[in-house]
């Protein structure tokens, strides 16, 4: 029984509606399919933790309560991480998000990709959402071999015309951007960058001596079958761009319960971490770039990575609208971040997402291990955003 008493973690008063969110969203989903498990919720403002939250189980047996440090797969929440480094490089003058990929990566210039810039990687219009040929099972735990493919595609469309969300070759085309420059994986630099000098609990790559503490994810229940399911009717013609975006390799819940997938870096989607801990990082991009004297990113530069470059239909997500930055999603009718036009950040598939809103100098996370369908937050994650502003 989910009820008040399993809801632990520390909540300001003047956020006590978050908390009854909180156990709202627990409480209305018992003995429902697919009703919340186990999640988390953190909410900084003006750089100071005033919400940490967690309640529910790691599994889907209910035997593991979730725990103060449990974990959890965030999918592509790991995003903002990602291109987070990416922009510290162009802070520190080493990125030039103008310049051609191929003067970092010089193996790019293939397929006519030579002068295609790195902006268009970070913004979702490289053309590059997927790989033709077909990739193994695992290759999404092999760097070379998803690099190389990437490196050798030639682009779907005319590279700036079009935007469409590159679920999983976003990680690889940024993340090896990254290793040509720093030297480190994408995974490393996050670590010694951000997350150790931070105490942040989120890892790219995650070792063995976390899976203990890693919370099960559940699969998002079957859709009825008279309801529209775009990634069943994608699923029927395997060669189409968008299916080959999402299944060429595929994975599954099946899949990111396995040590082969926490372990492997895969910058797109498999970033494990805590709601305590993105909050941290966001409420620095809120405010002045900095927590606890530590540097994270600077207002110039955290300007320039949420200046619009992409917004309409996506040519990937059915034509859904869509609003890219270089590398964070913008507040958008359909993934609204709050009521202030200067919230960005990134929500994952079936539910997690997280944001900065430098307007409120504020900052939210919301993970959990019980996938909805959807591949962009869904009714619970926004119905906490919801309560945080209510409580302003």
């Amino acid at each position: 029984m989910a009820d008040r008493a399993q809801i632990q973690g520390a909540c300001d008063p003047r956020f006590e509606r978050v908390r009854e969110a909180f156990e709202k969203n627990f409480r209305d989903s018992e003995g429902t399919e697919g009703g919340e498990v186990g999640a988390a919720v953190a909410v900084v403002l003006d750089n100071r933790p005033v919400v940490d939250l967690w309640g529910g189980f790691a599994d889907a047996g209910r035997t593991r309560p979730w725990e103060p440090d449990t974990i959890v797969n965030v999918y592509s929440t790991t995003k903002g991480m990602t291109a987070l480094c990416a922009h510290r490089l162009v802070e520190q003058g080493r990125l030039d998000p103008d310049a051609p990929v191929a003067d970092y990566w010089p193996e790019f210039a293939q397929a006519g990709k030579g002068s295609l810039p790195v902006s268009y990687l970070l913004s979702h219009r490289a053309g590059l959402p997927a790989v033709r040929k077909p990739l193994p099972t695992t290759a999404l735990a092999d760097w070379e071999l998803m690099t190389s493919a990437l490196a050798e595609q030639e682009p779907w469309w005319e590279p700036g015309t079009k935007h469409g969300y590159h679920a999983l070759t976003f990680g690889y085309l940024v993340g090896e951007v990254v290793r040509r420059i720093d030297g480190r994986s994408l995974g490393t630099y996050f670590r010694e960058e951000l997350a150790e000098p931070l105490g942040v609990d989120f890892h790219i790559g995650l070792g063995p001596e976390h899976d203990a503490r890693v919370a099960d994810m559940l699969p998002a229940p079957e859709p009825p079958a008279s309801a529209p399911n775009p990634f069943a009717d994608m699923a029927k013609d395997p060669e189409s761009m968008a299916s080959k975006a999402f299944n060429n390799p595929g994975t599954g819940p099946g899949t990111v319960n396995t040590r082969a997938w926490r372990g492997a870096e895969i910058p797109a989607g498999n970033g494990h971490g805590d709601a305590r801990g993105l909050a941290r990082v966001y409420g620095a991009l809120a405010v002045e770039g900095e927590v606890d004297g530590i540097h994270v990113l600077g207002t110039e530069a955290r300007d320039r990575a949420i200046s619009e470059q992409a917004n309409g239909p996506d040519a990937v997500l059915f034509g859904m609208p869509m609003r890219f930055g270089l590398g964070f999603f913008l507040t958008q009718p359909m993934i609204p971040l709050g009521p202030n036009p200067r919230a960005f950040g990134h929500p994952g598939a079936g539910g997690s997402i997280a944001f900065a809103d430098p307007d409120a100098k504020l900052a939210f996370a919301y993970v959990m291990n019980q996938m909805q369908m959807g591949l962009a937050g869904d009714a619970r994650g926004f119905g906490l955003i919801e309560s945080v502003y209510d409580a302003l």
